[in-house]
C-alpha cells in the first residue's frame, strides 16, 4: 500500500505540472535553472559533449542537487541510472553499479575529488568512517557507469566518480547558509570566491552535527548468541546509532595555468549504525580525519600541437576510535567465557599517499589525438594499533583477557605496509572518417606487491544523425587487493600477500538520441564478466579459519533507459529505469543484494517568480538474498520526496524546505552476512529539513 500511496502521488505531481506547462521552451532559461549538462571530460580527459564521449557517463549539476534537495553526495548518487546506494551493518554506505557490489571489504567503485584518488588503503574503498559528504562545494559530478581502468587504473572497476568542486569562477561573491532538520541536525556554513591579486580564491567552511536517524533493530547476532547461551545481553530491540559531528573545510588558488587546492574533513563521534559486529552498540564511536592537497598545472597548447599538465598530491589520512566500540555487548558468553564488560575494540590506522602525474596531448596527426600518461603512486600506511580486551585463539575464537590493553605487538589486525605503483597508458582519439571515432587507449600498472596489470579499452562512437549517435564499447578495469585482504593478521579472516587484482570485462551498446529540441532520451546494454573475485575462503581441515583467495567469479547483464524532457521553459522532467540479472558462478545462483529493477523520477517546476517545487521518486524492487542466505527477498520500497526553494539572485536570501520519505514508508537494505539482522537495516523514516542561504 504504501507503494501504491508512493506511485499514485508521484503521478499525480507530474500530471499536475504537465497540466500547467503551456508556454515554449527557451533553452537560455533552461541553462540558468540546471547548468550546463551536455559535456563530460570524465571519459577522455577532455572536455566533450556528453552523448558522444566513448563511454556511458552521467552528469549531475549544481542545480540538480538544488532540484532534488540532496544534501549528501549519496543522496545525488541514488538518481544516476544502473546505481544504487545501500549501507553497510555500521551504516557505511555501498554502491552497487550494474549489480557488482561494494561490499563493508572493498570498493568497486573509483572516488575521484577533482580527478585525486579518495581511495584509503585498509579496505580499497573511500574510507571505513566516511560520514557523508555534504554538497553546498561541489559544482558537478561527473560518473563513468562502467570500466575505467584504461584511464583512471585501480579500483575503476565498474564505475568511476568525479566529484568536482566549486572555483571562484563558480561562487562569486560570498555566501552564508543555515539549515536544520530531523534528528537534531544542523549545519552552517560559508563560502567564498573572490581575487587576491593576480589570484582566484574561493573557500568553503561548514561546520555540522546529527544525533542521526534511530530506527529500531528488532533482533541482531547477538540475539542469536543469547539463545544459544542462555544469555541476555542483546540491546535489541533497540536503535541505530548514526550520529556525527563534522568540519569540513578547503580553499582553491587559481593563477595563470596553475591551481593549487587543500582541503581538510573531519568526521567525529561517529555512531557505529546496528554495530561494527551486527550487535547494536549506544557506546562506540568512530573518528576520521582526512587532510588533502594537490598542485596542478596544464597547458592545452604548450607549443603547435603539444599541450602538457601534471598534478602533485598528498593525503593524510587516519581511523581512529573516540570511545572502544563493544563488538558484543556486556554479558556476552562464547565458550571460552564470560564478557561481563563486553568484547571491546579499538583499531587504529594512520596513511600517507603521495601521487605524481604526468600527461601530454598530441593533435599533429589529421584525425587524431593522442594523449600520453605516467605516473607515481607512494601509498604508506605507517602506523596502526591494536586495543582490546581479548585475544584470538587458534580457532580464531575470543578469549576473555580483562581490561583493554594494547596489543599492537601481540595480536594486531594489521602491521605497517607501503605500497608502491608505477603506470604509463596512451589513448588515441581517431576520427576516422566525418562521422565515425575510434577511442583506443591501454595502461599498464605494475604494483610492488601485487605484479602488473594491462588493461585496455576500445570505443567507436558513429554519429548517424545530427540527433542521433550510437556507441560500441568494451573496457577492462582491475581492483587491486586492499591492506586488509593482503596483510590482515586476524585468523578468522587472514590476508593472503600472493592475491592478484580482480578483473572485469565489460561490452556495452549505447543510443543517444535528441528526439525533438526538448527531448532527450538515452539506451544502454551492457554485459559483464568478473573474474579472480577475492573471497574468504575456508582453510583445510583441521586448520581453523579462512584466508582470502581469487576465487570468485560473476557475470551479469542489463539495460538502462534515461530520458529528460523540456516540457516547457518552466517544466524539466526528468526519469530512468534499470534492469540487471548477475549470477555467481560457483553457485549458478543470483549474486544478491544489489536491486533487479529501480526506477527514479524526478519533475521540476519553476512557478511565477523565483520558486521552484521539486518532485522526486525512487524505487528499488527485486532484491535476492545470496546463496546460502534463506531469509525471505528483501522487501521493494518506493519512497517520495518534496523539495520547495527559491532561486533570487546576489544580495538576497534564499530558500528552501524537503520533506524526505514524504508517505513514512519503511525502507530497508539488507543486512549482507546471513541473518545478523533478521530484519535488515532500516532506513530513516519521515524528516524535515530547512535552510537558508544568504549572499552578499
Amino acid at each position: 500500500m504504501d507503494r501504491v500511496r508512493g506511485l499514485v502521488a508521484a503521478l499525480t505531481a507530474l500530471g499536475a505540472v504537465c497540466a500547467y506547462a503551456q508556454t515554449p521552451l527557451e533553452e537560455e532559461d533552461l541553462a540558468l535553472v540546471y547548468g550546463e549538462k551536455n559535456f563530460v571530460s570524465i571519459a577522455t580527459g577532455n572536455r566533450q559533449p556528453l552523448a558522444k564521449a566513448p563511454s556511458v557517463a552521467t552528469v549531475i549539476t549544481a542545480e540538480d542537487i538544488a532540484a532534488m534537495g540532496a544534501v549528501d553526495l549519496d543522496e545525488a548518487l541514488e538518481s544516476v541510472p544502473g546505481m544504487h546506494v545501500s549501507r553497510s551493518v555500521y551504516y557505511g554506505t555501498m554502491h552497487s553499479m550494474r549489480g557488482i557490489q561494494s561490499n563493508p571489504t572493498d570498493s568497486r567503485m573509483l572516488m575521484l575529488q577533482n580527478g585525486v584518488p579518495m581511495t584509503t588503503l585498509y579496505l580499497g574503498d573511500k574510507g571505513q568512517n566516511w560520514g557523508g559528504l555534504p554538497l553546498e562545494n561541489v559544482a558537478r559530478i561527473e560518473i563513468i557507469r562502467g570500466p575505467g581502468s584504461a584511464l583512471y587504473g585501480a579500483d575503476a572497476y565498474s564505475g568511476v566518480i568525479n566529484i568536482i568542486t566549486k572555483t571562484a569562477a563558480d561562487t562569486p561573491g560570498t555566501q552564508a547558509g543555515l539549515r536544520a532538520g530531523s534528528f537534531n541536525s544542523r549545519d552552517a556554513w560559508v563560502l567564498h570566491g573572490g581575487s587576491l591579486g593576480p589570484l582566484a580564491v574561493s573557500a568553503y567552511l561548514r561546520l555540522g552535527s546529527s544525533d542521526g536517524q534511530s530506527e529500531t533493530v528488532k533482533a541482531d547476532s547477538q540475539t542469536a548468541r543469547d539463545l544459544r547461551f542462555g544469555t541476555h545481553a542483546s540491546l535489541a530491540p533497540g536503535p541505530v546509532h548514526t550520529g556525527y559531528d563534522a568540519v569540513d573545510a578547503s580553499l582553491d588558488f587559481a593563477y595563470e595555468r596553475w591551481r593549487l587546492r587543500a582541503g581538510y574533513k573531519l568526521r567525529d563521534n561517529l555512531g557505529v549504525g546496528a554495530g561494527v559486529s551486527a550487535a547494536l552498540d549506544p557506546v562506540g564511536l568512530f573518528r576520521s580525519e582526512r587532510i588533502s592537497s594537490d598542485l596542478s598545472w596544464a597547458d592545452p597548447q604548450i607549443v603547435q600541437n603539444w599541450g602538457l599538465g601534471f598534478t602533485a598530491s598528498a593525503l593524510y589520512y587516519s581511523e581512529t576510535v573516540d570511545a572502544n566500540y563493544q563488538l558484543l555487548p556486556p554479558g556476552t558468553r562464547l565458550p571460552t567465557g564470560l564478557f561481563p564488560n563486553g568484547m571491546i575494540g579499538d583499531p587504529e590506522r594512520y596513511e600517507r599517499q603521495l601521487r605524481l602525474s604526468g600527461y601530454a596531448t598530441y593533435s599533429g596527426f589529421k584525425g587524431h589525438n593522442l594523449r600520453f600518461g605516467m605516473g607515481h603512486d607512494d601509498l604508506d600506511m605507517y602506523r596502526t594499533a591494536t586495543h582490546k580486551n581479548y585475544l584470538l585463539n587458534a580457532a580464531g575464537v575470543p578469549i576473555p583477557t580483562g581490561p583493554v590493553i594494547d596489543y599492537s605487538q601481540i595480536q594486531p589486525h594489521l602491521t605497517p605496509h607501503q605500497r608502491t605503483v608505477d603506470y604509463v597508458y596512451v589513448q588515441d582519439e581517431w576520427q576516422f572518417v566525418p562521422d565515425w571515432t575510434l577511442t583506443a587507449g591501454l595502461r599498464h600498472d605494475r604494483y610492488s606487491d601485487v605484479g602488473p596489470t594491462t588493461n585496455p579499452r576500445l570505443a567507436l562512437v558513429w554519429d548517424v544523425s545530427l540527433d542521433f549517435t550510437a556507441k560500441l564499447l568494451y573496457g577492462q578495469a582491475f581492483r587491486a587487493p586492499s591492506y586488509a585482504e593482503q596483510y590482515g593478521t586476524n585468523p578468522v579472516n587472514t590476508g593472503n600477500p600472493n592475491l592478484r587484482p580482480e578483473t572485469n570485462r565489460t561490452g556495452e551498446l549505447a543510443f543517444s538520441w535528441q528526439a525533438r529540441q526538448d527531448t532527450q532520451i538515452n539506451l544502454n546494454f551492457f554485459h559483464y564478466a568478473l573474474k579472480n573475485i577475492i573471497t574468504s575462503v575456508p582453510n583445510p581441515a583441521p586448520a581453523p579459519g579462512a584466508t582470502f583467495e581469487n576465487t570468485g567469479a560473476q557475470s551479469g547483464e542489463g539495460l538502462e533507459l534515461e530520458a529528460v524532457w523540456d516540457f516547457s521553459r518552466n517544466v524539466r522532467l526528468v526519469g530512468n529505469y534499470s534492469y540487471q540479472r548477475a549470477m555467481d558462478a560457483a553457485t549458478h545462483r543470483d549474486a544478491g543484494y544489489a536491486p533487479h529493477n529501480h526506477a527514479y523520477g524526478r519533475a521540476d517546476w519553476r512557478l511565477a517568480g523565483s520558486w521552484l517545487v521539486s518532485t522526486q521518486i525512487n524505487w528499488v524492487a527485486d532484491r535476492k538474498r545470496t546463496f546460502g542466505d534463506n531469509r525471505p527477498p528483501v522487501s521493494d520500497y518506493t519512497t517520495v520526496d518534496m523539495t520547495v526553494r527559491t532561486n533570487r539572485g546576489a544580495g538576497q536570501w534564499n530558500f528552501a524546505a524537503s520533506l524526505r520519505n514524504l508517505f513514512d514508508v519503511d525502507a530497508r537494505e539488507p543486512s549482507v552476512a546471513p541473518g545478523v539482522i533478521p530484519n535488515d537495516l532500516p532506513l530513516a523514516r519521515r524528516n524535515l529539513y530547512v535552510q537558508g542561504v544568504y549572499g552578499f
